[in-house]
């Protein structure tokens, strides 16, 4: 309003530019509403409020004269600002962008057309708009995820007390049957003993799985986009812990050992193999434990029992016979992922196998 007042006398039709400083003042207070409301902040009023700012700017062709340009900017110069603003905050830094060169394009179109000269100011002023709409815009889109992530962190707590309140409550009932019918098929031997070990199995399975559920939800991002990519950084705890049961013990440290995911899956593996020799080489009923220890330079991780050991030669005379069952499953898997692979063995003192892969 200020330079309209100052530079009157250079218009032609004062009528026509009041009239555009109303529509102006009308259409600040709709789109301030409207914007206001997120339903309506679509494409479709931003499209509007560009079309109003540019018909109001080239409305200066019917209201001033030629000078006028050399004395002062267009009639909706600093009010233009906000639809560009507005176009940055919907179409993000490429929009406005786009929307503050069209604005410099058009004002040289209309200097043009009234025959007044292009001057410096001219581009002093697309450049200082084309800023501000790419710092606003990338403040903008900073917000909207910093929006998102709250949003999938709130959701995210409100799982992990879900599955807390259910995991006392499996607690409470379940796993202490479980636990009683362990003790007293023990106790009872026979067929009992069978059925306590398989529910000791099942105690164990449930255990692991009410843990490892709550792990993965406190560690894994939610939401649409947050697979997992084959070569992405996985526990390896969780994985360890799968090969837990009756007989299975699984020790880990209390924070996470992550590894990328194909070399924690055939770690993993590394160790099935192991236990898998204990179940068919072993007696009935020997233990087994698996501990996994973060060296910092390399993870390791050893499996040992309490069975009757290996006898000297054994596993010289598996390979002659063509089993490879510890050389193929085991040191095989471990040597290929740049590891090495030891094996202590006694008779009548158990075995023990460790394998140990650097993090490079």
């Amino acid at each position: 309003m200020v330079p309209l007042a100052q530079h009157h006398a250079y218009l032609s039709r004062p009528w026509v530019a009041w009239a555009v400083l109303v529509v102006m003042a009308a259409w600040t207070v709709v789109t301030t509403y409207a914007y206001a409301r997120p339903a309506w902040r679509t494409s479709r009023l931003l499209v509007a409020d560009l079309a109003v700012a540019f018909g109001c700017m080239f409305a200066t062709g019917l209201a001033a004269a030629p000078h006028y340009l050399t004395q002062a900017p267009p009639l909706s110069s600093y009010w233009f600002a906000g639809a560009a603003l507005s176009a940055s905050v919907i179409w993000g830094r490429r929009g406005a962008a786009t929307v503050a060169l069209a604005y410099g394009g058009a004002d040289i179109t209309l200097r043009l057309l009234m025959d007044a000269n292009v001057t410096a100011a001219t581009v002093r002023g697309v450049a200082l708009l084309l800023l501000a709409c790419l710092a606003v815009g990338y403040m903008a889109r900073v917000a909207e995820q910093a929006e998102e992530r709250f949003a999938r962190a709130v959701t995210m707590e409100a799982r992990i007390r879900e599955r807390e309140q259910l995991a006392r409550s499996i607690h409470d009932s379940v796993l202490q049957v479980l636990a009683l019918v362990r003790r007293r098929g023990d106790e009872i031997g026979g067929q009992a003993a069978e059925l306590g070990r398989m529910a000791g199995e099942q105690e164990v399975r449930l255990r692991s799985l009410l843990t490892d559920g709550l792990d993965a939800a406190a560690s894994v991002p939610s939401g649409p986009g947050t697979e997992a990519a084959p070569g992405a950084p996985a526990d390896l705890r969780e994985a360890l812990r799968r090969l837990e049961s009756v007989r299975v013990s699984v020790s880990a440290p209390a924070t996470p050992v992550l590894l990328p995911g194909d070399t924690a899956a055939e770690l993993a593996a590394a160790a099935s193999a192991a236990l898998d020799n204990v179940e068919r080489h072993c007696p009935p009923g020997t233990r087994a434990w698996v501990l996994l220890e973060d060296e910092g330079h390399a993870v390791t991780v050893t499996v040992r029992d309490d069975g009757p050991g290996i006898p000297p030669g054994r596993l010289e005379r598996a390979r002659d016979e063509g089993r490879l069952g510890v050389a193929q499953s085991v040191v095989g898997r471990i040597r290929d992922l740049g590891g090495t692979t030891e094996l202590f063995s006694e008779p009548g003192e158990g075995t023990e196998i460790e394998m140990s892969v650097p993090r490079d």
